[in-house]
């Protein structure tokens, strides 16, 4: 599974989608009928799933197993409940036709797969016990191509067969055990406990990373596999890591001041430089305290040029580096409604500042003006509800300097600058205008 941090999400700005002579409507979500299908059939299959794993596993790991997919279960069908997906729709065909032309030389594919579609700007995807494989939205919008989706698709099928999220909740239960036993010994011997206690835990978390990132190698290998035996283009599996590794290490693209001035300075309301004062920082010294834990350690996935290079390594033909494919019409068509869901998708998920952050990149690019202007008025009235309310640090990040790039500091300072009066006169100049 590849995982992202939010900040990242607006790279999918680097992209360029116009719909001619009409403004485009978001996805239809009056899907009550399909969910309600779908939770029906998905509750009956993991019933069955704990009954299976508790004749396979007796004792103690088959009873842990079965809270552990009784707890997944539930939060699963809650999303599911809190419209979280969308059913139905041109990405599940596009997921389908995919996962058929992959299967064509791989039996080894389950037959039980259902797709379902995540309202989720991150270019991630993951498999569920059961056969239920989510695609999260900016996959189709941050990838280039359908091989480079399939590729992805792959990976996450390679998990699927090798059964590692069985595998590693026995690890934890087993580790649970043995901790108690550790924890017992700790208790007996008062000398040095904490320390002690500390280095259990840095151990666990360690292992814990370790596997993850062994387990993500074996995914490679046989998603390549896979992917390999099917007819896409071999080498657009290495591209789709290096585009997956672009948007895992490069900076949200900039904001740029001018930008604030333009959309905020309103018939209603002048703009004002003191909104754009930062918060000053530069007395504090980060490099005061020791980190206890080592990042590299704790990363739970490989870095993509170790995989890459593990990958050239084992099989020789990807020594060989093409450029990206040119992504067929149909995928053209599937990456520009992605694009243009980011802001449904970032209003759903009530990450209002996002939104509101996103929207000006999008603006600032002269893009589907009215369309991004209505949702920077959407967003401002969630924003000016939360901070009369006293609850703005729910929907909006407060400032980050070690993890934040230069533009979102700026726009974050920029965004608690403005007074609650400052940001009503905003929303409904922009609600309004809509």
């Amino acid at each position: 599974m590849i995982i992202m941090t939010k900040y990242l999400f607006l790279l999918l700005l680097s992209f360029s989608v116009f719909f001619p002579g009409q403004t485009y409507k978001p996805l239809d979500t009056t899907d009550y009928a399909p969910r309600k299908e779908f939770i029906k059939n998905y509750s009956a299959n993991n019933e069955f799933l704990i009954k299976d794993l508790k004749t396979k596993y007796s004792g103690k790991a088959g009873s842990e197993l079965s809270k552990i997919y009784k707890e997944l279960g539930k939060d699963f069908e809650k999303q599911v409940k809190d419209k979280d997906f969308v059913f139905n729709s041109v990405f599940d065909a596009k997921v389908k036709s995919l996962i058929e032309r992959l299967r064509k030389n791989n039996p080894q594919i389950p037959q039980n797969l259902k797709i379902l579609i995540a309202k989720n700007n991150t270019p991630n995807a993951y498999c569920f016990a059961d056969g239920t494989f989510v695609i999260n939205m900016g996959l189709f919008s941050w990838l280039n191509n359908d091989d480079q989706l399939a590729s992805v698709i792959s990976h996450e099928l390679g998990h699927k067969i090798k059964g590692h999220t069985l595998q590693t909740f026995l690890k934890l239960i087993g580790e649970d055990q043995m901790d108690k036993l550790v924890v017992q010994n700790i208790k007996s011997n008062k000398i040095n406990r904490n320390q002690r206690a500390f280095d259990v835990l840095k151990n666990r978390i360690y292992k814990k990373g370790y596997e993850n990132r062994k387990q993500e190698m074996q995914a490679d290998s046989l998603g390549y596999t896979v992917f390999k035996n099917s007819d896409f283009k071999k080498t657009e599996f290495i591209n789709a890591l290096k585009r997956l590794e672009d948007f895992d290490t490069i900076s949200p693209k900039e904001l740029k001041l001018e930008t604030y001035k333009k959309f905020f300075n309103l018939p209603t309301q002048e703009f004002k430089d003191k909104w754009l004062a930062k918060e000053d920082f530069s007395l504090y010294n980060y490099d005061h305290f020791n980190e206890k834990l080592n990042k590299d350690s704790l990363k739970s996935h490989p870095e993509v040029t170790m995989r890459i290079n593990n990958l050239k390594k084992i099989f020789p033909e990807l020594k060989t580096e093409v450029a990206d494919e040119k992504a067929s019409e149909s995928y053209s068509v599937v990456e520009k409604i992605a694009r243009m869901e980011t802001l449904p998708n970032f209003y759903h998920s009530e990450d209002y500042g996002l939104g509101i952050y996103t929207s000006l990149q999008f603006l600032q690019d002269g893009e589907e003006e009215s369309y991004y202007k209505s949702w920077l008025g959407k967003c401002f009235g969630k924003i000016y509800d939360a901070r009369k309310n006293y609850n703005l640090n729910r929907y909006l990040d407060r400032v980050d300097p070690k993890n934040q790039s230069e533009s979102y500091q700026h726009f974050l300072n920029f965004m608690w600058n403005l007074s609650l009066d400052e940001i009503k006169n905003i929303a409904d100049y922009y609600q309004k205008k809509s």
